[in-house]
């Protein structure tokens, strides 16, 4: 049977003219049909391979970040209490353990910071006079230098601001006129004084302030209008001033901020477990890894696009390894996995719970649950305070021997695991590069023998765990990624190859049927010769 090209072709032949144009197309299209075909199937496969593999990757770090955000809202871990939050505020540190956390708080008083105030002048733009002053805070010492161009009291309040010591100044204006307000940090550290050190009489001199020779009856310069004091507040029964209302280094793990001063007023420091919430999370985690999963078996079954994908096939079987992952590091006995507090793998790779031993647990434990949840690191000895933050050190114990605090003219050393740790400022060391516990840092407060630092990821820390290692620059996720993106490159490669081909094979179509056109003009004029020749013949014979 002819096909419709072949058709094509002999109807062209037997014409007087060849319709090279079409004829050509039909021609190289066909040559390349399959090819086409083959190439755009390719295409196809490989879209749908990288867009999967995109979602997957996606589906584990939406995983992730929702379960960070649960974390992060602090509805899964113990919160401190005040029993008079009109006096004393609380919250977590990160990565603390509160359990079983009772304390109590006196503030005799607030820290306040050292304020000053000047006489009015007219405005923001009155010249102060020309001139120096020194502003000292502590030890450090500043000059606040006016010239003609900055000779005024913006001027004035910008230089004092300028000056690096943490001293603000401000301009207030009111019905008198402007006011120059300078104001230090709170504690009574952080003191100052205003000196002049050049100028006329009767101008910088109306901005000095001497603590020295400070007459509030007979005030020459700035009026002090409150004083530098520390906070002065009694814990547990033991007295303890602090520069800041704000501190987390009194009770561990727990920040402090300071409302106000009730002399006498003894405030309760609890804790509240949310043991509902955490029991709520164990079940909605467990519902959203099977969502996960569901989204993985699509693509990896025997349809799937992916089903063949090594990235793929390592991150199921590291999924499926996460009921058994240690998440934790209890020396205890505590559980320290899902499988041990009643989440368990089924045979199809799905997660099933165990209400009834969840609930056994969280009655016996509640703390080993929480901690599965929230990422965390402490110290065993409180003269090694870990100043990293939480989530950046692999999880495990650590141990710190003949730790050394800096002094004069040295910094603080430590061995870590037996292996060297490095300077961090005057006070801290640091994991080197290379360590296991590489992102480590703390500091010696003094000498200690032997601690230990516990680092506890969490569930979120697997997760990431996870993720970070099959999409590192040598991880499965990404050779899947590289292979197939280096697969669309020779697709591309190879359409660009054929289109070259059939625009050449095309351009040599064209010049063969254009001569067969010329070839089939000579033999029709030819033939038209002929004819005439005949006719001429047949005529003369006749007569």
């Amino acid at each position: 049977m002819v096909t419709s090209v072949g058709s094509s072709i002999l109807t062209a032949l037997g014409a007087s003219s060849i319709d090279t144009s079409s004829l050509v197309d039909q021609l190289a299209t066909a040559a390349i049909a399959n090819k086409t075909k083959a190439l755009t199937d390719r295409e196809t496969a490989n879209t749908a391979k990288i867009s999967d593999l995109a979602n997957a990757v996606n589906s584990i770090t939406t995983f992730s970040s929702s379960l960070s955000s649960l974390i992060s809202g602090g509805s899964l871990f113990t919160q401190p209490t005040s029993s008079n939050s009109s006096i004393v505020n609380v919250s977590a540190v990160a990565g603390s353990r509160l359990s079983g956390l009772s304390s109590t708080i006196k503030v005799d008083r607030i820290a306040s910071a050292q304020t000053l105030t000047a006489a009015a002048l007219p405005g923001a733009a009155s010249p102060v006079g020309l001139g120096t002053m020194e502003l000292t805070v502590g030890d450090k010492t500043k000059t606040i230098t006016i010239t003609s161009a900055n000779n005024s009291l913006a001027g004035l309040a910008q230089a004092i601001k300028d000056s690096g010591l943490g001293v603000t100044a401000s301009i207030v204006t009111d019905s008198t006129g402007a006011r120059l307000v300078v104001k230090g940090a709170t504690g009574e550290a952080n003191a100052f004084s205003l000196k002049v050190t050049s100028g006329t009489a009767g101008e910088l001199d109306r901005f000095a302030f001497d603590p020295a020779t400070y007459d509030p009856d007979a005030v020459t310069g700035l009026t002090l209008q409150q004083e530098a004091q520390d906070a002065q507040i009694v814990v547990d029964g033991v007295t303890v001033n602090k520069a800041s209302n704000s501190f987390s280094d009194v009770i561990p793990g727990v920040k402090i901020d300071l409302v106000s001063a009730s002399p006498g007023t003894t405030v309760s420091i609890g804790s509240s477990q949310p043991v509902d919430s955490i029991k709520q999370a164990v079940s909605d985690f467990v519902a959203a890894y099977n969502e996960m999963k569901a989204t993985l078996t699509a693509m990896t079954g025997t349809e799937g696009s992916l089903r063949s994908d090594a990235g793929i096939r390592a991150l199921v079987t590291r999924l499926g390894g996460l009921t058994s992952t240690q998440l934790t590091y209890a020396s205890d006995g505590s559980p320290t996995t899902l499988a041990e507090i009643g989440v368990s793998t089924n045979r199809d790779g799905t997660l099933s719970l165990d209400s009834a031993k969840l609930s056994s647990v969280m009655a016996s434990n509640p703390a080993a649950v929480e901690a599965m949840f929230n990422p965390g690191q402490r110290s065993d000895n409180p003269l090694i305070q870990i100043t990293n933050a939480v989530g950046q050190v692999k999880g495990g114990v650590y141990t710190v021997t003949n730790a050394t605090p800096g002094g004069s003219g040295s910094t603080a050393q430590a061995t870590l695991d037996g292996g060297y740790t490095l300077p961090l400022g005057a006070t801290g060391v640091q994991a080197s590069f290379t360590s296991a516990a590489a992102g480590l840092s703390f500091d010696v407060l003094g000498p200690v023998a032997s601690a230990t630092i516990t680092i506890d990821l969490g569930l979120q820390g697997a997760l990431d765990a996870i993720k970070n290692e099959l999409t590192a620059s040598s991880g499965q996720l990404t050779a899947s990624q590289t292979r197939l993106d280096n697969e669309k490159k020779s697709i591309s490669d190879d359409k660009d190859k054929l289109t070259a081909r059939d625009t050449a094979y095309r351009a040599q179509l064209t010049a063969q049927y254009t001569r067969m056109q010329g070839a089939l003009s000579a033999f029709s004029s030819t033939q038209s010769y002929l004819s005439q020749q005949i006719k001429l013949w047949t005529n003369d014979s006749s007569s």
